[in-house]
């Protein structure tokens, strides 16, 4: 039994079913590789300092759900972009202690 993970051709494949568009009835809309990121961005911002943390292994509800809370204990604005939560301002702190209480071991500051 072959485990190919990635191919060349197609790219990253599903460990069950081995296709490049997962076929299973195990539909895991989830992405991230569970290591949480967490940096601050400036750049194209016009030197506006945001938050962002990547990795997160949550589909885009439960994404929403995690940036309400999120912006609620750090009293911030943000967003949701393309898997990654955009929060207002230095978070990084506070982001990583909030994120280590929910159970994240791998949480780590990203950047300078």
């Amino acid at each position: 039994m072959s485990r190919l993970v990635y191919s060349t051709d197609q790219g990253r494949l599903c460990p069950d079913c081995n296709q490049a568009q997962c076929q299973c009835s195990n539909v895991s809309s989830a992405v991230g590789d569970g290591h949480v990121r967490i940096r601050l961005e400036t750049k194209g911002r016009k030197g506006k300092g945001v938050t962002t943390v990547s990795g997160i292994p949550m589909d885009s509800s439960a994404l929403k759900k995690l940036l309400k809370e999120l912006k609620q204990k750090t009293s911030t604005g943000g967003a949701v972009k393309d898997q990654t939560l955009e929060l207002q301002g230095d978070q990084r702190e506070k982001l990583m202690l909030l994120l280590a209480n929910r159970g994240w071991l791998s949480v780590k500051l990203a950047g300078g």
